[in-house]
């Protein structure tokens, strides 16, 4: 298609060359006076001319048509090139948004696959802690139906609350220094369930009695008062433990205060805080059977204190016992002090004798060798010194042997 145009370009310059030719011409036939003769070649010139045009507008037209046909063609192919080119570009998006999607839809099915397997597993631990959580609720349950029965027999909470109180003892105070239901008076059988031997001198030490009680029926109505907010039934409560615990303290004082086999005082045992609590909140309650009945109310935090103070006395005891041990021990070391210094005495005598003999041998030995300094030296003189010496040495020695001082 360009080497068309480059020839239409050629044709139109042709034709303005052969009009600048012919104007030239006839400039100069003008010049030269000869119109005629212009005249004749300009009508030939244009009737070439116009030949010429005619040609050139033929050429130029077939040329433009041929030019039209490739151009039209050659769009053709453009729009059919580049509809299969779109149709290749729609086609590979299309394969590719299918991987893609395939891709993303495999990762979403893992992720979707693992997150609920996930959380099956938790749902599954869960369940697995809701079900431990029922098996211990329903063990809680039984042994609050356990506590129940056990409480709700006397004898059964007694024999607990005397388990509680040996478990305490046994915890605080050394071995053997109790005793388990101890008679106290031989007129008659009662016997107190806890006798703590007291930390004194002598065979018959006397013994604190412990009594364990566990009013559990008077408690628990105080309780339900409260819980109830019934104001008139926790004051006939109230009122109902404190006499029952009063009566139990006159018994104890009847009963296993006894001097000089037990000592001045007893301790009335409650074996939970809580019941302890609620003694303790009626006023003068304790004080009152402290100073009448001369008996210590005391329950679980209190009674260790108690215990702890006896078995010091325990060890202050055993320290006073091994005092008296270290202060024999003592006597008899200065003893052996005394007659250990008589014998380094005598060793001083005799040590302060074997100086003296060692300072004369050395002496004896200093004057040999300046002798035999001199026998090496010539002449006689040297010679005859060391009998001289050996006959000396007999008057320089003591009786036994030892050089005098």
């Amino acid at each position: 298609m360009s080497l068309d145009v480059l020839q239409l370009l050629g044709a139109a310059g042709a034709v303005a060359s052969l009009v600048v030719s012919l104007l030239v011409l006839r400039l100069v036939l003008l010049a030269s006076g000869r119109e005629d003769l212009a005249l004749h070649h300009l009508a030939r010139l244009e009737r070439e001319m116009a030949d010429r045009l005619g040609q050139v507008r033929l050429g130029m037209e077939e040329r433009l048509g041929g030019l039209t046909t490739v151009i039209a063609r050659e769009q053709g192919e453009a729009r059919t090139a580049m509809a299969n080119a779109l149709r290749q570009m729609g086609e590979q998006s299309a394969a590719r948004l299918a991987a893609i999607q395939s891709s993303v839809n495999e990762q979403l099915h893992a992720a979707v696959e693992k997150q609920m397997t996930r959380s099956f597993q938790r749902v599954l631990e869960q369940f697995a802690a809701v079900q431990k959580a029922m098996g211990e609720v329903s063990s809680m349950t039984a042994q609050i139906g356990d506590l129940k029965r056990l409480f709700s027999n006397v004898k059964t909470r007694g024999g607990w609350g005397e388990a509680q109180l040996r478990a305490i003892l046994d915890d605080v105070l050394p071995a053997g220094s109790y005793e388990t239901n101890r008679r106290l008076n031989p007129a008659n059988a009662d016997v107190v369930e806890f006798a703590v031997r007291m930390p004194m001198r002598g065979a018959a030490a006397p013994l604190l009695a412990i009594d364990s009680k566990f009013p559990t029926e008077a408690y628990e109505r105080l309780l339900n008062a409260v819980d109830a907010v019934d104001a008139e039934g926790e004051r006939a409560a109230r009122r109902a433990l404190e006499a029952l615990v009063r009566m139990e303290a006159r018994k104890i004082a009847s009963k296993y205060i006894l001097p000089p086999v037990t000592v001045e005082f007893a301790v009335l045992y409650l074996p939970t805080d809580g019941l302890y609590a609620e003694v303790a909140r009626v006023p003068g309650l304790i004080d009152g059977i402290g100073r009448t009945c001369r008996v210590l109310v005391m329950g679980p935090s209190l009674i260790p204190a108690l215990l702890r103070t006896i078995h010091l006395g325990y060890v202050t005891l055993a320290l006073e016992e091994k005092t008296e041990a270290i202060s024999h021990l003592l006597g008899a070391t200065r003893q052996e002090m005394i007659r250990m210094d008589g014998v380094l005495e005598k060793l001083g005598r005799n040590a302060g004798a074997m100086s003296n003999a060692i300072e004369e041998a050395r002496r004896r030995t200093r004057v040999v060798a300046r002798k035999l300094r001199e026998v090496e030296a010539p002449g006689p003189a040297g010679a005859m010194a060391l009998p001289d010496l050996e006959e000396r040495e007999p008057e320089e020695n003591g009786p036994d042997g030892l050089a005098a001082d």
